[in-house]
């Protein structure tokens, strides 16, 4: 391939319509410099603009990869090719795109989830409420990061709530291992109270037991599961 050529081409083309570099950058939405780098031959349009450029000049693709005019009807084959080419590149770096996005989406759920539990004392609610911001993002960036892998929005969607249901588990078996083992609060009840009977009691209720906290604030304070 003749960069000089195709340069000289392009020159002349644009000369048949008495454009100036300027005016041709306009229109194609590009700098000056690029138009005047194609027509020295020091670059050459990408596939994208080779397109437009064969329909503005009304010559073919394949003229202007020769650097010379062959025909006066432009072939529509190739052209049509060439658009092909240019959505599939596009294609290739949307998806690229989308998967960085999916991956650091999925860094930033799990960095949200470990700093909400380590930096929240278990009897704090915002250490719950941030585990499950943290979960939804990155939920959100494995659907992302799945979508070349899995296509079929079925399948990625039976993956995520696979996910969601093992993010789940994992919350209320750590839950239960902290109460039961280190006799913290559990941070994921759905709700608390207490005893008018035992006012120095305070019970939390979870999905799969309950805990009583005796004492709460004091020397003597401890946790313990009552109900499983």
């Amino acid at each position: 391939m003749d960069q000089i050529k195709i340069g000289a081409f392009l020159k002349a083309l644009r000369k048949e319509q008495n454009l100036t570099q300027e005016a041709l950058a306009e229109r194609l939405g590009v700098s000056n410099r690029s138009v005047s780098r194609w027509e020295t031959g020091s670059n050459l349009p990408d596939i994208s603009l080779l397109v437009e450029l064969a329909e503005f000049y009304n010559v073919s693709i394949t003229e202007l990869i020769n650097g010379e005019r062959k025909s006066e009807s432009m072939d529509q084959q190739t052209k049509e090719t060439a658009e092909k080419m240019a959505e599939y590149a596009h294609n290739e770096v949307k998806t690229g795109k989308r998967r960085v996005l999916g991956a650091a989406l999925c860094l930033f759920g799990v960095f949200i989830i470990i700093s909400a539990l380590a930096i929240f004392p278990s009897e704090s609610s915002w250490g719950s409420i941030y585990s499950v911001f943290g979960s939804i993002v990155l939920l959100i960036g494995l659907w992302l990061a799945l979508g070349t892998l899995l296509p079929k929005k079925g399948t990625r969607a039976l993956c995520v709530a696979g996910c969601a249901l093992l993010l789940f588990a994992l919350f209320h078996v750590t839950d239960y291992v902290a109460v039961r083992h280190f006799h913290q609060v559990p941070r994921f009840s759905y709700e608390i109270g207490y005893d008018s009977r035992q006012p120095d009691q305070l019970v939390y209720k979870t999905l799969f037991f309950t805990a009583v906290r005796e004492h709460p604030g004091t020397e003597n304070e401890t946790v313990k599961i009552v109900k499983p």
